[in-house]
C-alpha cells in the first residue's frame, strides 16, 4: 500500500507541476517546478514515515482498505467543499486541493486497517472482523510444537483461531533439532515436523512472523511470547506449566493443552472400580503404579506383589492439575473359597 501511495503521489504531482496550457497554477510552481515536485512529494511521504513509526499492524480483511479509501475520498470531497469559500480564485487552490486528496484518503486507510477490530462499535452492523474478534490470533510456544497434540486438536476441527509462530519460536525449534543431544534433537525434528503438518494442513490457519531485531530486546522466549500476544491482542499456545502461569497472571488467555486432554479423559471419582495391570513398583513400599489407556498414571496401594497381573482397584482419589492428572487406589481383595 505504502509503495501504491507513494507511485500515486508521483504521478499526481508531476501532472501538477507540469499541466496543459491555460492552467492557472501560483507563480512559485511556475518558476520553479522541479522544488516544487519534491516538495510536494516530500510533504506526502512525510506521512508515510509516521506510519511507518507507528507500531506493527495487521492486514486480515482487504475490504477495510476499500472501505478507506471510500470514507477518504468523502471526507476530502467535504474538506474541500468547506474551504471553498476561502479557496475561490486563490492561485493556491490546486495545490491544496492535491495535498488534500492524497493525503486524507491515506490516512483514512491506515486507521481503519488498525482500528477495524473495534470499527462496528462506530458504525453499527458493520462488521470488517467479526470472525477475529471471535477468533483471536494465538501465539504457539516451543513445547506445544514439540508435543505434537496442537495437530491433534486441529484435525478435530475445534481449533478456529489464526495459529501464529514467531520467529524465535522456530529458531528454538531448530537449535534443538540441532542439538547433540539425541533426545532433544530427536524431540526438535518432531517440532519441524508438527510445523510443517500444521503448514499443510487445510485445517489450520498459520501465519509466520518475524520480529525486527530490536523487538522484545533482552527477554526470553517466553516473555516474549507474552509480549507478542499482547500486542496482537490475542492468546497463548503451550503445555508449559511456567509460561501458562506467567500468561495468565498478565491477563493473556492461554489454551493449555494438558488441560484440554485431562478435559477429554474418562472421570473417576472415589469409590468407583477400574480394572488395571500393574507395571512397577511405586516411590512407598507396598505401592503399585500402572497406567490407563490414554496414559494416566494409578498408584496403587498394597499391589506391589502383582506386578505384571490385571487387577481390580477401587479410586480413592483423583489429583489433577495442569501438569497432568494421576489416580491413586487400592486394590481390591477378591476372597476365593476354598475347593474340598
Amino acid at each position: 500500500m505504502r509503495v501504491l501511495y507513494t507511485c500515486v503521489c508521483l504521478g499526481a504531482i508531476a501532472a501538477y507541476v507540469n499541466p496543459p496550457e491555460g492552467t492557472v497554477q501560483p507563480p512559485v510552481v511556475q518558476e520553479h517546478p522541479i522544488a516544487v515536485f519534491f516538495a510536494f512529494v516530500l510533504l506526502t511521504q512525510v506521512i508515510t514515515v509516521i506510519d511507518l513509526l507507528i507500531p506493527r499492524k495487521r492486514i486480515d480483511m482487504i475490504s477495510a482498505f476499500y472501505f478507506g479509501l471510500l470514507i477518504g475520498v468523502l471526507l476530502s470531497y467535504l474538506l474541500v467543499q468547506a474551504l471553498e469559500p476561502a479557496l475561490h480564485n486563490n492561485a493556491w487552490r490546486g495545490s491544496i486541493v492535491l495535498i488534500i486528496h492524497l493525503i486524507i484518503p491515506y490516512l483514512s486507510v491506515s486507521m481503519l486497517l488498525q482500528t477495524k477490530d473495534d470499527f462496528r462499535f462506530v458504525i453499527p452492523y458493520v462488521e470488517f472482523a467479526r470472525d477475529l474478534k471471535t477468533r483471536r490470533p494465538m501465539v504457539v510456544d516451543t513445547s506445544s510444537l514439540i508435543d505434537g497434540r496442537i495437530f491433534d486438536v486441529v484435525e478435530t476441527q475445534i481449533m478456529e483461531s489464526q495459529m501464529v509462530v514467531p520467529d524465535f519460536v522456530l529458531k528454538e525449534v531448530q537449535d534443538i533439532a540441532d542439538s547433540s543431544d539425541k533426545s532433544r534433537r530427536t524431540r526438535g525434528r518432531r517440532g519441524l515436523e508438527v510445523l510443517g503438518k500444521l503448514k499443510t494442513s487445510s485445517l489450520a490457519d498459520v501465519q509466520m512472523v518475524d520480529t525486527k531485531p530490536g523487538d522484545y530486546k533482552g527477554m526470553t522466549v517466553d516473555q516474549r511470547i507474552v509480549a507478542l500476544a499482547k500486542d496482537l491482542g490475542g492468546g497463548v499456545i503451550t503445555n508449559d506449566f511456567n509460561l501458562n502461569k506467567v500468561a495468565s497472571v498478565q491477563g493473556i488467555p492461554v489454551v493449555n493443552l494438558n488441560d484440554v486432554a485431562n478435559a477429554l479423559k474418562p472421570r473417576y471419582i472415589p469409590g468407583e472400580r477400574m480394572k488395571m495391570k500393574i507395571i512397577k513398583e511405586g516411590e512407598s513400599p507396598g505401592q503399585g503404579v500402572g497406567y490407563l489407556d490414554d496414559g494416566t498414571m494409578v498408584v496403587c496401594e498394597n499391589a506391589a506383589g502383582q506386578i505384571g497381573q490385571e487387577i481390580d482397584v477401587v479410586v480413592t482419589s483423583v489429583l489433577q492439575s495442569s501438569a497432568g492428572r494421576m489416580i491413586f487406589g487400592k486394590a481390591v481383595s477378591v476372597f476365593t473359597p476354598h475347593k474340598g
